[in-house]
């Protein structure tokens, strides 16, 4: 299969993906199998992981023009929007070390070596582009809320925001625009980006089993999607560095629900 033929849809086989039902049971199962990848391949994973917060931070910098803190939720906020494209290399380890292949590090990057890095790479411009138009509303909000001034100092910044009705008003309206730019942007990759290492499909079949399994299980989707915002907002808490476990451990995880999830 060519590059162009996993962005238009070229697969290879007529029989098409089948989503199965799933319940909170495969969800622990999936976690466990996420624990278990991660405590065999834990030296790697951080240092995929270390890049991660300082892109994000970076990107985040220069949008607001080195004003960042008001944009501190929207930038959790984006890891679960870009969080399944980061996640790409974590699923190829998963996936070797299911084959029972060698998963030394090097391996992760393996991606770039796909028949599908060209599918990959256009749902992952899509999940930016996402991304980056969840932060214009962000700062629309913000604004709205407490004006162009941008706070001093993290304290300041938190006492605003919890104890000022202006402040409720941003958590409430801002985590519910944020909440619909997530679930756009997680109902097209939870499962996609796993199906495009694992199987010969292209693109739309991709996308399409991934809304079909959303679609299929709303309810233990929904739960999947909570968990992964908590783990990532826990593990942010402590200056972005407990990424470096919760990522690793929620992109193995996310491997092992998509091959609960899709049956061929």
């Amino acid at each position: 299969m060519t590059n162009g033929q996993a962005i238009t849809d070229g697969d290879a086989s007529p029989a098409q993906p089948v989503v199965r039902k799933i319940g909170m049971a495969d969800l622990k199962d999936a976690l466990a199998g996420g624990f278990a990848d991660f405590n065999a391949m834990p030296t790697h994973l951080i240092f995929l992981c270390i890049i991660y917060p300082i892109v994000t931070l970076i990107a985040a910098r220069v949008y607001a023009g080195y004003d960042v803190l008001p944009l501190v939720f929207p930038l959790l906020a984006g890891y679960t929007i870009i969080g399944p494209l980061v996640a790409t290399g974590m699923y190829e380890l998963s996936r070797r070390r299911e084959q029972g292949l060698d998963t030394s590090r090097m391996h992760a990057f393996d991606v770039f070596r796909s028949p599908s890095i060209g599918a990959i790479a256009t749902l992952g411009a899509g999940l930016m582009v996402v991304y980056f138009a969840w932060l214009g509303p962000a700062w629309a909000i913000y604004v709205l809320t407490f004006g162009s001034a941008v706070p001093t100092s993290i304290l300041g910044f938190v006492d605003q925001v919890f104890t000022t009705a202006a402040g409720w008003t941003l958590i409430i309206v801002g985590g519910g625009v944020g909440f619909l730019f997530a679930t756009v942007a997680f109902t097209l990759s939870v499962v996609s980006f796993p199906m495009l290492l694992d199987r010969d499909v292209g693109l739309v079949t991709a996308v399409q089993t991934s809304i079909r399994a959303v679609l299929a299980n709303p309810i233990t989707m929904g739960m999947w999607g909570f968990i992964i915002a908590a783990t990532l907002f826990i593990g942010a808490v402590p200056v972005f560095i407990g990424l470096a476990v919760a990522l690793p451990v929620i992109g193995h995880a996310a491997w092992h629900l998509y091959r609960k999830v899709v049956a061929y």
